[in-house]
């Protein structure tokens, strides 16, 4: 795929010209799964060129005047809920900012009557975040806008695997032939799935790492290498992914108690001693101090947290842009 992140960003006077090439395969990103490698580093490359607009006095460009877009968020959120919105406000949409508790689902409305009246006011996009695995395949179903999964209970969140490659290949340069050590609570994370796929995808030699109840079973059927010896994992690691401990969506004890966690999956200093000496940390945050990671380890000099963060506008930017401005259908 020869397809190319478009050079009129930097003209904020007038409506981008889109070349005809640019764009993904279809109107919807659901899924990681669904994009190929090609597409993966489309949206990472558009995401480097969208970077640039936020170091402007005015961080604003006119790619999708014109079009709705409307955040529809079942689930609380922080980072992911404000990056859209910084992310379609940079891009000049319209947007409609709905949660659960304003809208009639409260009163006992379907998720499928709610998507249907919304697709009936004529949205150019719908981010939806859901409890429920699927739901963003059933909006997409129903409407015609196009549908970004902004995380869809236990099964993906696509767009925070993206910001994590563009960081990690900020840092790295490539992604072939890279240790990237995930730790945490895999069997509960989104975050976990849709950054296999990718990272394998990219060629990364992923290392999983949990306790044995917090790990996916037939994890050999996903070709990923898995231990419960965090040692293990961080020995001679590139990149260390840690995964926070999902309390809401665990039914039962699956950890003794987050002091025992920390004590045995925690990342410290003294661990970090083991992986390679240009490491870095992340995280996908809320991160929990002192249950997966230590203070200085979070805010110490490996640390690339906070532009994860930041990374997340330009990849979110970038789909935006792909999907309503540069897809051609």
């Amino acid at each position: 795929m020869s397809q190319q992140a478009d050079s009129s960003l930097g003209d904020p006077a007038g409506p981008l010209v889109l070349g005809t090439t640019v764009g993904l395969r279809t109107k919807d990103l659901l899924g990681i799964g669904d994009l190929s490698s090609e597409e993966i580093l489309l949206i990472l490359d558009t995401a480097e060129a969208m970077k640039e607009v936020g170091t402007r006095p005015i961080k604003k460009v006119p790619a999708l005047r014109g079009r709705t877009v409307v955040n529809l968020f079942f689930e609380p959120s922080t980072r992911t809920r404000m990056s859209f919105e910084i992310a379609e406000k940079r891009l000049s949409a319209d947007t409609l900012n709905m949660t659960a508790s304003g809208l009639s689902v409260v009163k006992g409305e379907t998720l499928v009557d709610t998507v249907r009246n919304l697709g009936a006011m004529a949205p150019d996009l719908i981010i939806v975040r859901h409890a429920s695995a699927g739901a963003g395949h059933v909006v997409a179903r129903l409407c015609s806008a196009g549908v970004i999964n902004a995380g869809d209970g236990m099964h993906e969140h696509p767009t925070q695997a993206l910001l994590d490659a563009l960081t990690i290949r900020q840092h790295k340069g490539r992604f072939d032939g890279l240790k990237v050590s995930i730790i945490g609570d895999l069997l509960h994370s989104r975050v976990f799935r849709s950054n296999l796929l990718l990272l394998q995808k990219l060629g990364a030699d992923v290392c999983a790492c949990a306790p044995t109840t917090l790990m996916l079973s037939g994890m050999n059927r996903f070709g990923v290498r898995s231990t419960t010896s965090v040692d293990e994992a961080v020995d001679g690691a590139d990149v260390i992914m840690l995964l926070r401990i999902q309390l809401e969506r665990m039914r039962g004890h699956f950890i003794p108690s987050l002091r025992e966690y920390f004590q045995r999956f925690g990342m410290t200093t003294d661990r970090l001693r083991l992986a390679k000496p240009d490491v870095i940390i992340m995280h996908p945050g809320p991160l929990n101090r002192g249950v997966e990671i230590a203070s200085e380890v979070a805010d110490g000099p490996y640390s690339v947290i906070l532009e994860q963060v930041a990374n997340g506008v330009a990849v979110r930017m970038a789909v935006l842009y792909l999907l309503a401005g540069g897809h051609q259908g």
